[in-house]
């Protein structure tokens, strides 16, 4: 569990970053959550845009990706969210 103020220097990291991944009408998929889970390893720090095309509920989408990937949401503003999970070779050093 993440405390507020290692949320707000994570979220100060991803404010810099692209979202690296897009969800769009096809929803979450065995691919995708795949992909995501080997970003997180690589990176620790994942930002994800959701499309207008999107037909299901974007929370569910962003709390049933984040429990498949074993990961902590970051932020979530409008359509993108940051999801977080520490990789066994930590990058980022939280407070």
């Amino acid at each position: 569990m993440l405390s507020g103020k290692q949320k707000r220097y994570l979220r100060s990291i991803a404010q810099t970053q692209r979202a690296l991944f897009q969800i769009g009408k096809d929803g979450l998929s065995d691919n995708l959550i795949h992909t995501v889970d080997d970003a997180l390893e690589a990176r620790e720090l994942v930002k994800i845009k959701m499309l207008k095309t999107v037909s299901e509920d974007h929370e569910e989408i962003i709390f049933d990706l984040a429990r498949l990937t074993h990961s902590e949401i970051v932020q979530t503003i409008g359509n993108t969210f940051v999801l977080y999970r520490r990789s066994r070779e930590p990058r980022i050093i939280l407070p």
